[in-house]
């Protein structure tokens, strides 16, 4: 048996075993697989509990995530493998059901961003709350900012955990955690969303966690609750919001990516043979451009939008999709927007951040 107590106990081979099961949609010795690793943890169970969540399941989500950025898992598997792990947390949950200690330490409420579909974070910071002592609601996906603040004044909870994966829900983000605040309710925010070292989480005046434990440790310290009515509007907390950018990108998003639809095909010879649903599919990859475009514009932020492109430039590489589709996307939102200073700088950092093979010399 291995211990938890003052080391990392080494979870590779339960990895590799978790990972097989994930990838075969062996939803049975997934479950097993997680279960004998807490079994081979000594002391205590909740302990061991959190331990198999955070050094086990957590990393082999993000490696699904990987996986079908590379293009190694389809949609489908990745579906799957996202509905084993979170049955494998539920698994993991009932079984430690009867050591779970009271309720104590506080009542949080865990949800999504609204727009955020992406889970199982929200419910791994759920979880550990719970192994930890807290009273937590657990909201689950996409939770509309007006039934969360009713939510709270319902149950009188102290503590918001808001999570997002995605960060075009940073405007709804910051919708939810000012409505919070502004019923004194203060608010930890989590996910890839909020940025590297969660900097959009501190823009958006919310504390931040990298991760569950983080959460629960910062919970535990104490939150000191915000005045009631301290919330500011969106302008006040971002100024660079009072030149219209981003309001009129959102506005104008949908001409934005028609214009864009015809200039890609102008520009990009080898979509003039699309079928109807792979253009269907490159006006999706352009709304999700222009929607990522518009929150770089919201925290005033061209790395982000930067990071999204050379991310998206990989995605496209990894399916056999020439990234070099992008140069006229970018070009032409660039030329409709030349009147938006602020947009036409990220943009343009972006296309030079875009690494395109010549032709005729190998990537």
């Amino acid at each position: 048996m291995t211990t938890i107590s003052g080391e990392t106990v080494g979870l590779a081979e339960s990895s590799d075993r978790l990972w097989d099961a994930l990838i075969h949609c062996d939803e049975t010795h997934a479950v097993a697989t997680v279960r004998t690793a807490v079994s081979a943890v000594d002391g205590d169970v909740c302990a061991a509990v959190e331990h198999v969540l955070l050094g086990l399941i957590a990393p082999a989500q993000a490696r699904v995530g990987r996986a079908w950025a590379a293009n190694e898992l389809t949609v489908a598997q990745e579906h799957a493998a996202t509905a084993i792990n979170e049955r494998c947390v539920a698994a993991l949950v009932d079984a430690a059901a009867d050591a779970l200690p009271a309720p104590s330490r506080g009542r949080a409420v865990v949800a999504c961003v609204d727009g955020e579909w992406h889970a199982l974070p929200a419910r791994l910071v759920a979880e550990v709350l719970r192994l930890r002592g807290w009273r937590v609601d657990y909201l689950g996906a996409q939770v509309p900012t007006d039934h969360l603040v009713a939510h709270l004044h319902a149950s009188g909870a102290e503590t918001v955990l808001l999570s997002s994966s995605l960060p075009s829900r940073l405007p709804t983000a910051h919708s939810a955690i000012s409505a919070c605040l502004a019923i004194g309710v203060p608010v930890v925010a989590g996910g890839a969303a909020f940025g590297p070292g969660g900097r959009y989480a501190r823009l958006l005046k919310a504390r931040w966690a990298g991760d569950a434990a983080a959460a629960a440790d910062l919970l535990a310290q104490g939150l000191e609750r915000p005045r009631p009515g301290a919330a500011r509007l969106p302008d006040l907390d971002l100024p660079h919001l009072t030149d219209q950018e981003y309001t009129m990108v959102r506005r104008t998003r949908t001409q934005l990516v028609k214009q864009a639809l015809a200039d890609v095909e102008n520009g990009f010879a080898a979509m003039r043979s699309y079928d109807e649903r792979r253009r269907e599919r490159t006006a999706e990859d352009l709304d999700h451009i222009v929607g990522f475009l518009a929150t770089a514009l919201y925290v005033d932020d061209a790395e982000l939008f930067t990071t999204f492109v050379t991310w998206t430039a990989g995605i496209l590489s990894a399916r056999g999709v020439p990234p070099q589709c992008l140069l006229p996307a970018l070009d032409s939102l660039r030329h409709q927007l030349g009147d938006f200073p602020r947009a036409v700088g990220i943009l343009t950092a972006a296309r030079r951040a875009l690494v395109v093979p010549r032709p005729g010399r190998a990537a």
